[in-house]
């Protein structure tokens, strides 16, 4: 999954890529790279960022999904949290809704089951404003990740949301120290008791910062050996900035993991 941010403040691309015409130079890039998916998101949730008006998400995005769609057939990810996004993105081809508030804001629930989309439900604690500010668990991150993500399956099952349509993130980044994201990884296998696929997102971000101390254009070979530790725990999608070298990386690791199917 290729990251395609029209936003002027995300932390790595932020600015980079909010006009049209660089929109579609960089998914042009990405898909020839290997990306399989592009995911296409018009508001900053990076810890502190501040809230985008409606209007001014659905003026970013919806044209970026329409192009994507017409002019490269793409299978488009949107992340939003917003119910009038995820209802006209699905009338503009968009293949996937990638919620990072795991649909609750008002009317997302709804919204996201009418478009009959898969949706990736993810694992965070409050909001981007808030979220690292000192977050704390009674229990060990992986049991309450787990814990959560079967909360937000069995909300989505209610609302008509079949387990076939959900992938889960386990949010990375999001409400968590270095420690809960390290500890987290390494025990990600936990999250195979839930028997649905896992987007992982690491790229650039910074665990990878603070763990090598590398600024954020610094942290490829990081983000990188993340990529391969998340195939290798069960990710099945694996977003990230920088395409090309990870899909080496991860159809590496593929292989090695194909021969240890093949003759056990």
């Amino acid at each position: 999954m290729g990251i395609l941010n029209v936003t002027p403040d995300s932390f790595s691309d932020g600015g980079h890529h909010d006009a049209l015409d660089a929109a579609r130079r960089h998914a042009e890039r990405l898909l020839t790279e290997g990306a399989a998916i592009i995911d296409v998101g018009g508001e900053s949730t990076r810890p502190g960022a501040e809230g985008v008006p409606l209007e001014r998400e659905r003026e970013r995005v919806l044209p970026v999904v329409e192009m994507l769609v017409r002019e490269f057939d793409a299978l488009v990810s949107v992340d939003t949290s917003a119910p009038e996004i995820m209802t006209e993105v699905a009338a503009a081809g968009a293949g996937m809704i990638n919620d990072v508030r795991s649909l609750t804001r008002p009317g997302a629930l709804e919204a996201a089951a009418a478009t009959d989309l898969p949706v990736c439900l993810m694992h965070m604690l409050g909001e981007p404003q808030t979220m690292q500010r000192a977050p704390h668990y009674d229990q060990p991150i992986e049991t309450a990740v787990v814990d959560f993500l079967e909360s937000q399956i069995a909300r989505c099952e209610r609302a008509g949301i079949s387990r076939e349509r959900l992938i889960l993130d386990p949010g990375f980044g999001f409400a968590k120290t270095l420690e809960h994201n390290l500890r987290l990884l390494n025990r990600m296998d936990a999250l195979e008791a839930l028997e649905l696929p896992l987007l992982v997102g690491m790229s650039r971000k910074s665990m990878v910062g603070k763990t090598l101390g590398r600024g954020v254009d610094e942290r490829l070979p990081g983000s990188l050996a993340l990529a391969v530790m998340a195939v290798e725990r069960g990710g099945h999608i694996i977003r990230v900035h920088d395409v090309a070298p990870t899909v080496d990386a991860v159809n590496m690791t593929w292989a090695v993991l194909q021969e240890r199917i093949d003759h056990e």
